[in-house]
């Protein structure tokens, strides 16, 4: 039962990875899409290959959520927590794909793993989750509106006598490399969050201590799941980001995409925190597209989709519990 309990814990979690996949593609190329740099298929194809490559570049982040956020929960009872953490998660990445809003698969399943652990008697760890979760959640949007803007105005400064087409022509061919920087810290992001959950699932299970290396096959596993649920793509979402907000040109896709990668790698690598790749493009294109003009961006869409932003942790939180309960009642 033990065993059967944890394959299934490891495929649930595999298949969150696969829904963050689809569910987040459009983060590392609606712009380049929007603009034309890029083909749909190619870059869903080039984010795939990117994503594959950058859950192999650290595990800082799979340590902060496999120790950092809730006690490690015991037996049977801690299989089920982690179990119902993900369906919280998955539920509520669904829910906002069918209606095309970019809300975080992070948050989701880091709202699931509280509302679980508060459901089934496990501490949480509040500090863990303020320092490492609830302030990069507010600094980082801030931080990619403040440097998409600075990133654009240095850009329109430097290009400011260059013929306008030929440096449209230039930028498109640059988005290029800045999406498939954007896809590689996606990959390096959030692999890493359903790496940290299978090693919990290993912990629990006995077949590991929190001091081992990440098995190869995890990082294997989650990698791949990520890059076809990725190549599967968002379609709505990608809507929502690359047109809704603001119609974006090539300099200004090429300024969103580079502000989100840096931000992801600086996080990922100085401060080990698992932060949002929806929440860091999302602003990066807001402070990017506030160059133009303040009102060219679409206020009324950006309110909406940082309104999902707030209420993602507590309602993935509100249904983990709900899933702990059901598999209490039925299986422990």
């Amino acid at each position: 039962m033990d065993t059967f309990a944890l394959v299934v814990t490891i495929l649930v979690a595999l298949f969150f990875t696969y829904t963050n996949g689809f569910h987040d593609s459009a983060n590392a190329i609606a712009t380049s899409v929007s603009t034309r740099a890029l083909t749909p298929r190619a870059a869903l194809a080039m984010a795939a290959v990117m994503n594959l490559a950058g859950a192999f570049l650290g595990s800082g982040v799979a340590k902060t959520v496999s120790e950092g956020l809730i006690e490690t929960p015991e037996g049977s009872q801690g299989m089920g927590i982690l179990f119902a953490a993900l369906v919280g998660a998955i539920v509520w990445n669904l829910v906002t794909w069918y209606f095309g809003l970019p809300s975080s698969s992070s948050h989701a399943l880091f709202g699931g793993m509280v509302g679980a652990a508060l459901a089934g008697g496990t501490e949480v760890l509040w500090h863990g989750v303020v320092d490492k979760v609830v302030i990069p959640m507010f600094i980082s949007p801030v931080v990619g509106l403040v440097a998409g803007y600075l990133v654009m105005t240095a850009i329109m400064w430097i290009f400011r006598r260059s013929n306008p087409h030929k440096a449209k022509r230039g930028f498109r061919i640059a988005q290029t490399v800045s999406a498939a920087g954007m896809a590689l810290g996606h990959g390096l992001q959030d692999a890493q969050k359903t790496m940290g959950v299978v090693v919990m699932a290993l912990v629990i299970s006995g077949h590991q201590t929190y001091g081992d290396a990440i098995p190869v096959w995890v990082k294997i596993a989650c990698a791949l799941m990520l890059s076809l649920g990725t190549y599967a793509g968002g379609w709505r979402i990608m809507r929502t980001l690359g047109r809704k907000i603001i119609e974006l040109d090539p300099p200004q896709g090429f300024a969103a995409e580079t502000t989100g990668a840096a931000i992801m790698f600086t996080t990922a690598y100085l401060f080990k925190a698992p932060v949002s790749t929806t929440h860091v493009i999302t602003s990066a294109i807001m402070g990017v597209g506030a160059t133009k003009r303040v009102n060219a961006v679409r206020w009324g869409v950006a309110k909406n989709i940082v309104l999902g932003w707030f209420i993602t942790m507590p309602a993935a939180a509100i249904v983990a519990a709900c899933a702990y309960g059901i598999v209490n009642l039925l299986f422990l």
